[in-house]
């Protein structure tokens, strides 16, 4: 919003300020799968198919910039790096499994609309 109460901020509306965070093709999955627990990015990579490296690791770092979820690198070799969900990003939980149930929703229709003679 471009208003006195969001210096510096060019969103124009919440909903883009939202769609930001989580838009994307990977942003939404990776967030379902550390809603599971912490995650080593191999663990990431196998549980999105079709995801390239180079594109899970761009996604990986805008979230962690965003502070939706926290990276920890371990001192050892060959390095070892865990992703988690951050307390911020889990006030995202709500509004994925709202987004996950009308997609639900949204894939029943289709098969029967698709069925349909």
């Amino acid at each position: 919003m471009k208003d006195g109460n969001n210096a510096g901020c060019s969103f124009i509306c919440p909903i883009q300020a939202a769609t930001e965070v989580i838009g994307g093709k990977w942003k939404a999955h990776i967030l379902y799968h550390l809603q599971g627990g912490t995650k080593r990015f191999n663990e990431l990579k196998r549980l999105l198919p079709g995801v390239t490296q180079r594109m899970l690791t761009k996604q990986l770092r805008e979230l962690e910039a965003d502070q939706i979820i926290h990276r920890k690198i371990f001192a050892e070799v060959p390095p070892k790096v865990e992703y988690s969900i951050t307390e911020f990003g889990l006030t995202l939980a709500p509004s994925l499994r709202a987004l996950q149930e009308w997609g639900a929703e949204y894939l029943e229709k289709l098969t029967s609309i698709r069925n349909q003679p």
